[in-house]
This record gives structure tokens, C-alpha cells and sequence, in this order.
């Protein structure tokens, strides 16, 4: 496997986990019975996320219409995306 095609997998691995997180993040957000303070910090966290998920979409499109990629930072951003992504379905899990 060429350094392009794991940058490209990378890449597209840490978009879908920053979605996934955005998506539990709203879910926190939407859940009733919680005070205003704890609805703006879920909403801040999922904002955060799509943003950051939108970013990686662009760093992705980026790498496939004109082949400039960072494999190292592609890799890190692939790992800390599924940190962030399990941390937040860690926290659904322990208020269900």
C-alpha cells in the first residue's frame, strides 16, 4: 500500500468518525431533562465536531483531485477523529 492510498483512507476513516461524533454529540444535545449549561457545552461539542468534520472532507477532496497529501498529519487526524468519537459513545453509553 502506497503512502497516497493510506493518506486517502486515513483521511476518509477520520471524516466518518468525526461525523459519527458530531451525530452523538447532537444526540447528548437533544436529550431532555438536562440543564441549559450541559445543552450548550453538547451543542459547542457537536458544532466543533461537524466543523472539524467538514475539514476533513475538504483535506480529503484535496487529496483525491490534486494528489497533495500529509500522510503523518492524515494519520493523526485518523487517530484522534476515533478518540474523540469512541470518548463521546463512552459518555452516551454511561448516561443511558
Amino acid at each position: 500500500m502506497n503512502p497516497y492510498l493510506l493518506a486517502v483512507i486515513a483521511l476518509l476513516l477520520a471524516a466518518v468518525a468525526q461525523t459519527s461524533a458530531a451525530w452523538i454529540a447532537t444526540e447528548l444535545f437533544l436529550l431532555k431533562g438536562q440543564g441549559s449549561a450541559h445543552r450548550r457545552s453538547w451543542l459547542g461539542i457537536a458544532l466543533a465536531a461537524m466543523l472539524l468534520a467538514l475539514h476533513h472532507g475538504y483535506a480529503l477532496e484535496l487529496a483525491l483531485r490534486t494528489g497533495l497529501y500529509d500522510l503523518r498529519q492524515a494519520l493523526l487526524v485518523m487517530l484522534v477523529s476515533l478518540l474523540f468519537a469512541l470518548g463521546l459513545f463512552g459518555l452516551r453509553r454511561s448516561r443511558d
